[in-house]
């Protein structure tokens, strides 16, 4: 197997130390599937700029464009802020330098977890929502601006060439995803009534679509999808959407299985990934070994897979499956975390997916 470079950024608060189980899970992954993974620490985040002036150490980003993926802890403090006001997110710049376009978060109902719904089907609940990354209303981040203290301004961007790649990229996942059994089902989440940009935007969708006949293509307006939701989730299989829809409607799904530290993400673009956990920094409980690692350990088994994916290495996509199963292994065998009402710090739980890493590579054959 070839060697993978692979930028480590643990972050600020509870990044640091869910980082700390992705590291060991991986250690562990590589003595049983002679992974050649070069893990390279990288220091950035809110802490760092309060330290230094700068979100990011010097190098970082080149080190992670020269990288063959990112991991990623999370980074910002809420007390710790740019002086226009907004928060630290050097993320955000990545997706921009290294062409993120799709972030990918995968919203799936785990074994032995509490309920959030209360009708039974709640536990089919797999579907992935596909966020734009760099459009939409964060195309203006950095830019907006605020008139004589009475007037704000933001601008949504809709391209043809970003919208194309987004979508081909999400009908290529659903068709991946129907191969395993999964519906094949693709819907464009969208406001298309009553923005012109939304309307081009589902114009593009279903032209892409023509070329994907063997998934079923569909839209739904953002308001009505936050509905169903609520009312039917196990319908769902991919959805694609602007970037603040994504990001509002990607938390609902967290909510929906247990909350974000059970929501994996990727944030992929045509040479590059970022893989991180959709939960924040959580400072309010940093530092007391209690956050959830699943998300970020999750994360993990979504770099392994595209990884494999990317590159033609076999055992590379089979260790990121056999890690998602451990996962399951591993809550279905009692581990919970505090954020689910159980008593499994993060080392706990990371010791738990461990020791199920054998019975999943069993499971997965």
């Amino acid at each position: 197997m070839n060697g993978f470079k692979i930028a480590v950024l643990p972050g600020d608060g509870i990044g640091q130390e869910v980082m700390v189980a992705a590291r060991q899970v991986l250690s562990a992954l590589e003595s049983r599937f002679g992974l050649a993974l070069a893990l390279e620490h990288h220091d950035g985040g809110a802490a760092y700029y309060r330290e230094t002036g700068c979100d990011l150490a010097p190098g970082v980003m080149d080190a992670c464009r020269a990288a063959d993926a990112i991991l990623f802890g999370a980074m910002g403090l809420p007390d710790i802020r740019f002086p226009d006001g907004t928060e630290i997110a050097p993320h955000l710049d990545m997706r921009r330098e290294l062409g993120l376009f799709a972030g990918v978060r995968p919203v799936r109902a785990l074994p032995n977890t509490p309920a959030v719904l209360k009708d039974p089907r709640a536990a089919e609940i797999d579907f992935v929502i596909i966020r734009e990354s760099m459009e939409g209303l964060f195309a203006s981040r950095g830019v907006g601006s605020v008139e004589d203290d009475r007037i704000a301004r933001e601008t949504l961007v809709i391209t043809r060439d970003n919208s194309e790649r987004l979508f081909d990229f999400a009908f290529r996942l659903a068709l991946r995803r129907k191969a395993k059994g999964r519906p094949g089902r693709l819907t464009c989440v969208d406001k298309a009534n009553v923005f012109v940009a939304m309307a081009f935007f589902r114009k593009i969708f279903d032209e892409r679509a023509a070329g994907f006949p063997d998934i079923r293509a569909d839209h739904n307006y953002v308001d009505a999808t936050a509905l169903d939701l609520l009312r039917k989730p196990w319908e769902f299989d991919v959805m694609v959407m602007e970037n603040m829809f994504g990001d509002i409607i990607s938390d609902l799904g967290g909510g929906l299985v247990g909350g974000m530290g059970l929501a994996p993400c990727a944030e992929i673009g045509l040479e590059h990934a970022l893989f991180q956990p959709s939960h924040g920094s959580a400072p309010d409980i940093a530092g007391q070994g209690v956050a959830n690692p699943t998300a970020m350990l999750l994360s993990t088994a979504m770099m392994l897979d595209w990884l494999g994916e990317r590159h033609g290495e076999a055992d590379m996509v089979t260790a990121g499956a056999v890690l998602e199963k451990a996962v399951d292994l591993a809550f279905a065998g009692g581990a919970r975390p505090y954020d689910l009402g159980g008593r499994d710090g993060t080392r706990q739980m990371g010791e738990a997916v461990i020791d199920q890493l054998d019975a999943a590579q069993r499971a997965i054959g």
